[in-house]
């Protein structure tokens, strides 16, 4: 049948992930299996780890997790928080810091700015200022926004307390733009694999900073599978080495991908990211408009105002029948933007291929 036809048909994503794998990648994740308590997995592990330093320009160890990004999120604020969290939100990811921390019964405060606009440093002076955390969360890249925080804005006032422990979510932003999480300051930076690092969804990571640490060892009650101190235990002790069974598969693809990441070279991997987000913002900006504060965008998705007010799902449905996908707009901005995502391995001609279609759908040119 034809409909079932049309669904069969491979659509290259460009959405704020999951996001397209390469052949050869997706080739990587049936390398054979080796068993997760063998010398062999101890040095796969310890491989992808130092290539993933690199990456995050940091000596702090790092924690790979058989979860979506969520779950070391969880571990970051459960783990580090002894008085009180505030979390600086820009959209729904951001708020997920906050309904973890409720979930956990964590106390915690929320700050969450206009869609669209970012966090800035007096926001974080003003509550940082008061003495009553010991926690602060932020959301580098907010996909439901296409806003993303300048960190090296921010790293000055976190420097200025240093009792505090800085958390961010790199989830949708590392490989995609240079982040120096020691230089910065970042106690626990947590990303994850189905994003500009170019795997599939399922394995997440984090680094974590002395200071975390510490402060993990006086909270009581910091779960099981998300225990900070019996993760960084395993990795030490164990030599690189996982509490449960590990998602082996990921971590070979993640050890090639990191390859191939160092060899395209860091700054040339950044450089064709803002490349790609500058082709699909001049387009944006010619025929619609930025949702996001300009000078905030996203190098890796932008969300797009709808001027035109077409069906985005129409749009969709019909892009999809040419082997596309792109994104709606998340929760109430659904059909008042859309998102195009522009991150991982995707190079300038996939981007100019689906703005082409995109421009023939809607009659754009």
């Amino acid at each position: 049948m034809k409909g079932e036809e049309d669904s069969m048909i491979h659509k290259k994503l460009f959405i704020p992930g999951p996001v397209e794998v390469t052949e050869d990648i997706l080739k990587t994740l049936s390398t054979p299996m080796i068993g997760h308590r063998s010398p062999e997995y101890s040095a796969l592990q310890e491989s992808a780890t130092k290539k993933l330093q690199q990456l995050m320009y940091t000596q702090n160890p790092i924690i790979l997790s058989a979860s979506s990004g969520t779950g070391l999120m969880e571990m970051a604020v459960r783990c580090t928080t002894t008085k009180r969290a505030i979390v600086f939100s820009m959209g729904v990811f951001g708020n997920r810091w906050f309904q973890i921390a409720q979930g956990n019964d964590v106390p915690a405060d929320k700050h969450e700015v206009e869609w669209g606009q970012p966090i800035t440093p007096d926001i974080v002076e003003q509550y940082l200022s008061t003495g009553k955390y010991d926690v602060a969360t932020v959301t580098h890249n907010e996909t439901t926004t296409g806003v993303m925080n300048n960190l090296e804005e921010l790293a000055p006032v976190f420097k200025k307390y240093p009792d505090v422990v800085w958390c961010t979510d790199t989830v949708s932003s590392l490989a995609g733009v240079k982040i120096e999480v020691d230089k910065l300051g970042i106690d626990v930076c947590v990303s994850s694999s189905q994003k500009a690092l170019g795997l599939p969804p399922g394995l997440s990571l984090a680094s974590v900073s002395e200071k975390a640490r510490n402060k993990a060892a006086q909270v009581k009650a910091r779960g099981y599978y998300f225990d900070m101190l019996l993760l960084l235990k395993y990795i030490e002790e164990r030599k690189f080495q996982y509490p449960s069974t590990p998602t082996i598969p990921h971590i070979f693809a993640l050890d090639y991908q990191m390859d191939k990441i160092l060899k395209e070279g860091l700054d040339n991997r950044f450089d064709r990211h803002e490349k790609l987000a500058g082709l699909v913002q001049n387009w944006a900006r010619k025929y619609f408009k930025m949702f996001a504060n300009e000078k905030y965008a996203s190098k890796t998705v932008t969300c797009i105002e709808n001027t035109k007010g077409f069906s985005v799902k129409e749009l969709n449905a019909e892009l999809g029948k040419r082997g596309y996908m792109i994104s709606n707009g998340y929760g109430t901005l659904k059909e008042k933007t859309f998102r195009i995502a522009h991150m991982a391995d995707m190079q300038e001609k996939d981007i100019q291929e689906l703005l082409s279609e995109i421009d023939d759908i809607l009659k754009l040119s």
